[in-house]
């Protein structure tokens, strides 16, 4: 695994020997960067009249490919770009053990940058600097996939982009996600079932598909069994340990607090079950909490915790692996549509008091 280039061989992969860059004959021709380097390398299929304006284009510019990037390129070898915000995300390093996995098997190239803030301006950046690194498909943790939707910078790029997790289909972009929605709809059906009828909830981040999808499938499930929705028990988080402690005192403050917290994903909900603690809340008999993911805190907590398995290393492996299958044949379907995988209900001891005792 590597960082990628460094800024002058980055450069040197952007610009020719004129000093013309790639980018430069794609937009004089009408078309992406990677045709014009399929022209360059004689490699993917492109019609004749494509094929006459690159050329023009190419001519009119005068520009000179880098021979070093024209080696680079002609390898053939597959190299995915991935952008991360949160080093010591539990999600990111499950993602990172899919990826590597059908890296390795396909003898593929990782290359991993921080992406910024999560702006769409420091985002597209980092994504340019991946490309003139060398990239040449990108994989896309949330949100990210949510910040680039849409954007002119997907067509800019000209490389094929997947996204792990994304919470809805994306146009231009390979995704590969659970059905959030029912996902969160089943959890908190379980928690009904197990004779809740005041059930905290903590979302995600404004803006995040899955937010939205687990925030309507938690409603679902209220209006399914005929229980008012209380505004006072949903709060916002931001998927950090940090955000899950505040809203769960908030929560847990209230005049009437709730019996059971479902949060929307594992860290706020090990979050959740840490000011119960403090609180001298026993779990699960005072208080129930449930979270979603399945990451390795899951089992870490005590008592370990019940939740939605997404199964986020294969999700990763199934989109790197479309991506390298794109990268290979410019012309195939692969990473070309939304892939909607299984989920699973895992349940722990910090929702059953049987599990527990046992």
């Amino acid at each position: 695994m590597t960082n990628g280039l460094d800024e002058e061989d980055g450069m040197a992969r952007r610009r020719g020997s004129s000093g013309v860059t790639i980018q430069a004959v794609a937009e004089r021709a009408g078309t992406s960067t990677m045709t014009v380097s399929n022209f360059l390398n004689g490699t993917g299929k492109m019609g004749d009249a494509t094929r006459e304006r690159v050329r023009e284009a190419v001519d009119a510019l005068g520009y000179k490919p880098n021979a070093a990037a024209r080696a680079l390129a002609s390898s053939g070898a597959a190299r995915i770009g991935l952008v991360y915000a949160n080093p010591q995300n539990a999600f990111l390093s499950a993602m990172l053990v899919g990826t590597l996995h059908a890296a390795a098997a396909r003898g593929a190239q990782l290359m991993v940058q921080h992406g910024g803030d999560l702006e769409y301006e420091a985002l597209a950046e980092a994504l340019r600097a991946l490309v003139r690194s060398g990239a040449n498909a990108l994989l896309l943790p949330p949100p990210y996939s949510e910040l680039v939707a849409g954007q002119p910078i997907l067509a800019e790029l000209g490389v094929p982009i997947a996204a792990v997790a994304a919470g809805r289909p994306i146009p231009g972009i390979f995704t590969v996600r659970v059905d959030d929605r029912a996902a969160a709809q089943a959890m908190t059906d379980l928690l009904i079932r197990q004779g809740h009828r005041r059930i905290g909830f903590i979302g995600g981040p404004e803006g995040h598909g899955s937010t939205a999808g687990r925030l309507a499938g938690y409603r679902d499930s209220l209006l399914a069994h005929q229980l008012p929705e209380a505004p006072e028990l949903i709060e916002a988080g931001d998927f950090l340990f940090e955000s899950g402690l505040d809203a769960a005192k908030r929560l847990l403050d209230l005049a009437e607090p709730p019996s059971a917290i479902f949060a929307a994903n594992d860290d706020m909900a090990a979050a959740v079950i840490s000011v119960a603690h403090r609180r001298g809340l026993a779990i699960p008999n005072a208080l129930a909490v449930a979270g979603f993911d399945d990451t390795p805190i899951a089992v870490k907590t005590w008592p370990a915790l019940t939740t939605v398995r997404q199964p986020i290393a294969e999700m990763a492996e199934r989109a790197t692996s479309a991506l390298i299958e794109r990268i290979a044949n410019p012309e195939s379907d692969a990473g070309a549509a939304d892939m909607c995988v299984g989920f699973k209900l895992v349940e722990r001891a910090s929702t059953d008091i049987g599990r527990l005792r046992r």
